[in-house]
């Protein structure tokens, strides 16, 4: 199995003067859970090299088992501090596609044309995909074989409006994922914040947060089976 995880190069959280990036639970788990069942996993972002680490998700409350063997694996973070420009990968290269959430995917992944194409050739191929938390934003533009947005018709979840308020980040992001989801006519569904929840639609695995983070990979590695 070949997976590839993108992930965002964007660090600067609007016009607040603070730090974002992306979600390192976000990473690591899916991380560990492709890796534990043998995958070959390539990284991958807009600029390549290092992607911003939001350092909300590096406080010792953010911790999870997963956060703590990333940080002890130096094999992981050569990789991480080394990823591969998102416009030289070929989908055809991948059984997979998942990307991790933080805020940053918000800002750059969403209108990135590489990430909206590589979308949308893993859909063309059958390929499973999977976004978790902030990171279903990158499906804001993507479109299906028919035209539509790819999310139309489809069951989704991702970060919810409830949590977005509860970080104070509404007026912030550029937009926010649950309406852009259901805009873009998709059946959104959640589960209590902060709790896991994921959704399995056809090729589709959406996680509505951080917690969501390992089902979802686990669900794209069902996928693959």
């Amino acid at each position: 199995m070949k997976i590839l995880m993108v992930l965002t190069s964007h660090a600067e959280l609007g016009d607040t003067g603070k730090k974002t990036g992306f979600w390192l639970e976000e990473f690591a788990a899916p991380y560990y859970v492709f890796r534990d069942a043998g995958a070959e996993v390539t990284l991958a972002s807009p600029d390549g090299g290092k992607p911003p680490l939001d350092p909300s998700s590096n406080t010792p409350d953010a911790q999870t088992e997963a956060t703590e063997r990333y940080k002890g694996d130096e094999d992981a973070q050569k990789r991480l501090a080394n990823t591969v420009k998102l416009a030289d990968i070929d989908a055809a290269d991948f059984d997979a596609v998942f990307y991790p959430g933080g805020h940053g995917p918000l800002w750059d992944l969403a209108n990135s044309d590489d990430s909206i194409a590589l979308i949308e050739a893993f859909d063309r191929a059958a390929k499973p995909i999977g976004a978790v938390c902030h990171a279903p934003g990158v499906f804001k533009s993507t479109k299906g074989a028919d035209g539509k947005p790819l999310v139309s018709g489809k069951t989704v979840t991702g970060f919810t409006n409830t949590e977005e308020e509860a970080v104070e980040l509404t007026d912030v992001v550029p937009f926010l994922v649950e309406d852009m989801l259901k805009q873009n006519g998709g059946h959104y569904e959640s589960g209590d914040d902060w709790a896991e929840f994921v959704v399995t639609d056809g090729l589709l695995v959406t996680g509505q947060n951080p917690a969501s983070s390992e089902k979802a990979a686990e669900a794209i590695l069902a996928l693959l089976r």
